[in-house]
């Protein structure tokens, strides 16, 4: 016959067993669950230009106020911009840095803002090492991003609202627009932009859309500029901030600048330096995503 094990021993060994059981499934020792601790990551490419941090700070200020008491940090994606800044003194960390400093910290919950435009490289990378995060043993409970600005044709209809909204008080009705998006290069998100120039046409003939590196590129605006004989064109950044796109390729003197360039053609010309993230409707959208994010929290 096979010998009983001591009595103390199975006790032992429930014991053991019981501890392994809350420790898998997130539990105290006592059967209660642990306090959820959570966090927002606001993720941008990041700026270097002072001027156009306002538009950052904005951002922050509507999260706080729909998400009281919830732990706000940042995060830029541009290695470029964290080592400018980084010379400056200003340490900016990267997403990867962030959620290492959060879990750290204990928290539990982390909704990360994607503060990108459209869902490119940067957003599927930004998703890519968040979802890993949250893999990790001992780990984050949850961990979700948040879509970037335009991700649904409710996003693109919203934002083509907004930014014609948006224009100068002083632009007449025949005064051209033309927004500068950054664009993508063999990405086919670059896509959403000839969607948004659909829906912004829709609402408004004369706005138009061009960008830094996709399309429709600035080239292929000038002639629909022409053809409806505009004099005026304001210029206007679709970028979360008035960078250093905005300020050199859009509105600088040198003789590539679009302001230079619709100068040479006769244009009269009038910049405006300020990014999306600086217009409500727009920031709203953003905070919108977050919400939905949010309430996987619960």
């Amino acid at each position: 016959m096979k010998e009983k094990l001591p009595k103390r021993w199975m006790q032992a060994s429930v014991w053991i067993l019981c501890l392994l059981l809350s420790a898998s499934t997130g539990f105290a020792a006592h059967g209660e669950k642990a306090t959820p601790k959570k966090a927002i990551l606001l993720a941008a490419f990041g700026t270097t230009v002072p001027e156009a941090q306002k538009a950052f700070e904005n951002v922050e200020a509507r999260v706080r106020q729909v998400f009281p008491g919830i732990e706000v940090r940042w995060a830029y994606t541009s290695s470029i911009v964290r080592a400018k800044l980084a010379k400056q003194g200003k340490v900016l960390l990267s997403p990867e840095s962030a959620l290492a400093k959060l879990m750290d910290e204990g928290y539990t919950h982390v909704a990360v803002l994607s503060l990108h435009t459209i869902p490119g490289v940067e957003f599927h990378e930004l998703n890519q090492n968040a979802r890993l995060f949250g893999q990790m043993a001992g780990g984050f409970e949850k961990i979700l991003v948040a879509r970037p600005l335009l991700s649904s044709h409710e996003d693109l209809e919203r934002a083509a609202k907004a930014m014609v909204k948006s224009m100068p008080a002083g632009r007449k009705p025949g005064d051209g627009v033309i927004l500068m998006g950054h664009g993508t290069e063999n990405h086919p998100s670059d896509a959403v932009y000839l969607a948004l120039y659909h829906l912004l046409q829709e609402t408004d003939s004369n706005v138009h859309i061009a960008t830094v590196d996709g399309y429709p590129a600035f080239r292929d605006i000038l002639p629909k500029l022409k053809e409806k004989k505009v004099k005026k064109v304001y210029l206007v950044p679709f970028m979360a901030v008035a960078g250093d796109h905005a300020r050199n390729d859009m509105a600088g003197d040198g003789p590539d600048s679009w302001k230079s360039l619709l100068g040479k053609e006769g244009f009269t010309v009038e910049p405006v330096l300020r990014g999306t993230a600086e217009i409500p409707e727009i920031v709203d959208l953003w905070v919108d995503h977050l919400k939905v994010v949010f309430d996987h929290f619960q």
